[in-house]
C-alpha cells in the first residue's frame, strides 16, 4: 500500500524500526507506522504539517528536559 511514495523514516528511529515514516503527496504529507505500513496512513495538509514541525522546532520534542 502507498508504495508509489518516497517514504522517509524518522532520523530518531530506533534500531528495531519502530518509528513513523513520512511522504509528500502533492499538497499534503502522509504519515504511517513503519512496522505496519499496510494499515494505511494519515494525511495532513502541507500548511498544517509545516506548522506542526515549526512548533516542534520551537518547543522541542516531547520528553526533552
Amino acid at each position: 500500500m502507498n508504495t508509489r511514495f518516497d517514504w522517509k523514516k524518522s532520523s530518531y528511529s530506533h534500531q528495531k524500526g519502530a518509528c513513523a515514516e513520512v511522504a509528500a503527496d502533492g499538497h499534503r504529507f502522509l504519515v504511517r507506522d513503519s512496522k505496519h505500513p499496510s494499515l494505511g496512513c494519515l494525511g495532513f495538509p502541507a500548511a498544517e504539517w509545516r506548522a506542526f514541525l515549526g512548533r516542534l522546532k520551537s518547543e522541542g520534542r516531547p520528553g526533552q528536559g
